[in-house]
């Protein structure tokens, strides 16, 4: 094959690979005017070559982020070095719709993207050339894992039948408020509180009425909360109340209203509306404390001195 008939064949191979090479393609000038568009940009844009060649890419697709976009491409004109990014610093550049049907979930591309000086016979970066990556697969599959992951280590943290922090979780969080309180001084209180005669609940009614009391339970604890304050299920029909720079008067306040609302919202169990009553304690924290179960502790030996003076009470533990 002669020379020159070989190097129009070889023109003829990059342009075909230009075309229907399976990744974006364009080329810019140093105004950011759309100079080669190739099939993959037309295929996801709609748009053919000749509609965008000599256009600036900034009115074609108005919905670049034009500001990031010129400071990304700056250093590969001024520098020429390559720059790179990925979906998970920008999701895309160009806003193509997702059509593959693996990945329905996403209504957009996700892409990885390379900006590549193009030199002229000088050296100097006249041109640089921005490579689209589709990579929705590989986003979607790691998006839903760390969903899946953040969903795991939820249900970790949550009671089951009542949708409250759990006793692990609860301690968690006390024990590093324990510790900036420790480091920092503050004043924080806890509430402990149980339903009086729940055994009676369940002999009578059956365990499943008795989770359904605590259901409603929960419901009115939630329901009384301050954002800031957290409520956890302890175990059984035991629950405790981190309640954040509250001291013991003001805690009180809030376990004799919870009390008084729990003592007046009836339950319907087995078409019987059933009321119950709660006993509690509340203990401030101490700076004697030299861990945070002597915290708990102080609120367990105040809640037991409210059974012990006939239940359906509030007490504070004493310094």
């Amino acid at each position: 094959m002669p020379a020159a008939d070989y190097k129009m064949h070889e023109v003829h191979w990059l342009l075909d690979m230009f075309n229907t090479v399976d990744v974006g393609l364009v080329v810019l000038d140093r105004q950011y005017r759309v100079c080669s568009w190739n099939g993959f940009m037309e295929n996801h844009s709609g748009l053919l070559p000749i509609a965008v060649q000599g256009r600036e890419l900034f009115e074609v697709f108005p919905s670049i982020d034009e500001h990031w976009f010129r400071t990304k491409t700056e250093s590969v004109f001024v520098l020429k070095n390559r720059s790179f990014t990925i979906w998970e610093q920008k999701p895309y550049i160009f806003r193509f719709k997702n059509y593959r049907p693996i990945t329905g979930k996403a209504d957009y591309m996700y892409q990885n993207a390379t900006f590549i000086p193009l030199t002229d016979t000088r050296g100097e970066v006249t041109h640089i050339c921005v490579i689209i990556y589709d990579v929705t697969d590989e986003a979607v599959n790691k998006l839903e894992l760390e969903e899946a992951n953040r969903l795991l280590e939820q249900i970790s943290r949550t009671d089951s039948l009542t949708q409250l922090p759990n006793r692990g979780f609860w301690e968690e969080t006390l024990d590093k408020e324990f510790k900036r309180l420790k480091r920092n001084g503050g004043c924080d209180s806890l509430l402990m509180f149980d339903v009086d005669h729940f055994k009676a609940i369940n002999d009578t009614y059956g365990h499943a009425s008795g989770d359904k009391a605590l259901q409603h339970l929960a419901a009115l604890l939630k329901g009384t909360l301050r954002e800031s304050d957290m409520a956890a299920r302890y175990g059984g029909e035991e629950f405790v109340v981190i309640l954040y720079d509250t001291d013991a008067q003001g805690a009180l306040v809030f376990a004799e209203r919870l009390r008084q609302l729990i003592a007046s919202t009836k339950v319907v169990l087995d078409e019987v509306q059933l009321g119950m009553t709660i006993s509690a304690g509340i203990a401030q924290y101490r700076s004697g404390f030299l861990q945070y179960p002597q915290w708990i502790a102080a609120a367990d030996k105040a809640l037991y001195r409210s059974k012990q003076a006939g239940r359906n009470q509030t007490t504070v533990a004493e310094d």
